[in-house]
């Protein structure tokens, strides 16, 4: 069978054909409301979907199964600490969001203080979130791409920054939200195929907590199964490429603190809630990705347990063995999949795992794309003196300049782990706007000088803590540092606010506005 007919190229040009349909169905965008947020017109179901699967990323579809095939259950509590985060953005974001109503993220500060400065200072931290997020999914792409089809590393990285590029600068919004919300369905069916698989080929719920039980913590030393029928020898690190490691008490609180607060500060999730009708429909999006996420990751913990059972035994075919040594934690969903179902179930899981990258990655470049254009742009460069047709052109331009920027990006991480990528992500995004949002939804004391302090000591103190551990003492070193970053990053807001205490004027006219429910169909 030529490699035009085999399954895995066929399902993946359906899923691109899909996409390109969609995207050119999504082409009118005439003005900056349609193309930053699709015109305000996503119902909770279209929009719960979009941010779904927005949010279920390469890091969910890939690298949770990968963290729990690798550490057990000690892997499956990451699923844990992202669950939390959307439970917490419904409950203390959404609405207020909606009610208060923009087109960028940095938007809020710049109206909340009526602050040039700390619109600015939000762009930086948007630009730095997302290219902290875009790196892991760009990464996958490129696996995923090299492993299956053969291509190099670079190629993949190209490949898909030109998809995005495409994707976004033509369809937007509204063509960016029906292909996450199509991609998000794409996903979980494929999980729930390969939960039946898994089932059907008698791995039950015995079997399976025996597993996870008999081998509880990473898998390293050597392997029981062989290619050339003897042991393979490996550390933890070459082959899964990530260094994770059995937390103790205190790097577990602080991965907990990162991950969980880590949601409410991430941009492109944060920018979905614009694009409700009313913040009514802005809650009811919310609460339906969080089940929608939480059968996610319950499927994604199930699947990596399954890999690591099939691996355990020995019992799959060389090629399967082989890219589960080779391919690390980032390909267990692939390579189980091939396990259960052969050709054809690989192909669904890769067309899935395209989905999961082009989806998340759709949500950065749309969101970055307004930092740069509207926010940068419109405001600092051209002083608002900018048409609707100008602005969606810039945006566009924008868009370009991500591409390539994003790409250099996914060439430097190419033997990282997605999974402690993304958390790394997260950490910033906790430690900048996680205080942001918080505070400044629900504190009527936080002033300008406050917020821009938070988010610049924020973004420092995270970069310190990810970037140069080894300058600092041995009980502050964390793999993911939320234990101390996400106090500072609060801590700095409420200790400038109240020496500052330069409160803005309209603060009670805007706390209004947001907490009142009278205004939910605006």
């Amino acid at each position: 069978m030529s490699m035009l007919l085999e399954p895995k190229m066929i399902l993946t040009i359906v899923l691109m054909g899909t996409i390109v349909y969609i995207t050119y169905l999504t082409k009118k965008n005439t003005t900056a409301s349609d193309f930053f947020v699709g015109g305000r017109s996503f119902g909770w179901f279209m929009n719960g979907s979009a941010i779904g699967g927005d949010y279920l990323s390469a890091a969910t579809f890939l690298g949770i199964a990968g963290l729990t095939f690798q550490l057990g259950y000690d892997g499956a509590y990451y699923a844990f600490c992202f669950s939390i985060g959307l439970t917490l953005l419904a409950i203390f974001v959404a609405g207020p969001l909606r009610r208060f109503g923009a087109f960028t993220v940095a938007d809020f500060l710049a109206y909340r203080f009526h602050s040039r400065r700390a619109r600015l200072a939000a762009v930086v931290v948007v630009l730095a979130i997302s290219g902290f997020y875009a790196a892991p999914q760009l990464l996958g792409a490129a696996q995923i791409l090299s492993m299956f089809f053969g291509t190099s590393y670079e190629f993949g990285i190209i490949f898909t920054c030109v998809v995005m590029i495409f994707y976004v600068g033509i369809g937007g919004m509204k063509g960016t939200t029906i292909n996450q919300a199509l991609e998000l369905w794409i996903r979980l069916g494929a999980f729930l195929i390969m939960l039946i698989a898994a089932m059907y080929s008698g791995l039950h719920y015995d079997k399976i907590l025996y597993a996870i039980n008999h081998f509880a913590g990473p898998i390293e030393g050597t392997s029981p199964y062989a290619l050339d029928g003897s042991n393979i020898d490996f550390d933890g690190k070459a082959w899964t490429g990530t260094g994770f490691y059995f937390p103790t008490f205190w790097q577990t609180i602080s991965m907990t603190i990162g991950l969980a607060l880590g949601t409410i500060g991430l941009p492109h999730i944060l920018l979905r809630f614009y694009t409700n009708p009313s913040a009514k429909a802005a809650r009811k999006s919310a609460l339906m990705a969080i089940g929608i996420a939480s059968v996610f990751f319950f499927l994604a913990v199930y699947l990596g347990v399954v890999g690591r059972a099939i691996f355990l035994a020995g019992n799959a075919t060389d090629e399967v063995m082989k890219d589960l040594v080779l391919g690390g934690n980032n390909m267990v969903i692939p390579s189980t999949a091939q396990a259960l179902g052969g050709e054809w179930l690989l192909g669904l899981v890769i067309a899935g795992a395209f989905a999961a990258v082009f989806s998340n990655l759709s949500g950065l470049f749309i969101t970055s794309s307004g930092a740069l254009a509207h926010d940068l742009y419109a405001t600092f460069i051209k002083k608002n003196n900018i048409s609707q047709k100008e602005r969606v052109i810039a945006a566009k331009v924008a868009i370009v300049i991500l591409g390539v920027l994003y790409g250099a990006l996914g060439l430097l991480v190419k033997d990282a782990s997605i999974g402690h990528l993304v958390a790394l992500a997260f950490t910033v995004a906790a430690s900048t706007f996680t205080p942001i949002f918080i505070l400044g939804i629900w504190w009527r004391g936080m002033t300008e000088k406050g917020a821009i302090a938070g988010l610049i000591i924020g973004l420092l103190v995270s970069m310190w803590f990810i970037f140069l551990p080894g300058t600092l003492p041995e009980a502050l070193q964390f793999k993911i540092p939320g234990l101390i970053t996400v106090p500072v990053g609060f801590l700095s807001v409420i200790i400038v606010s109240l020496l500052d205490r330069q409160v803005p004027a309209d603060v009670n006219e805007f706390m209004k506005k947001v907490h009142d429910k009278g205004s939910e169909t605006i």
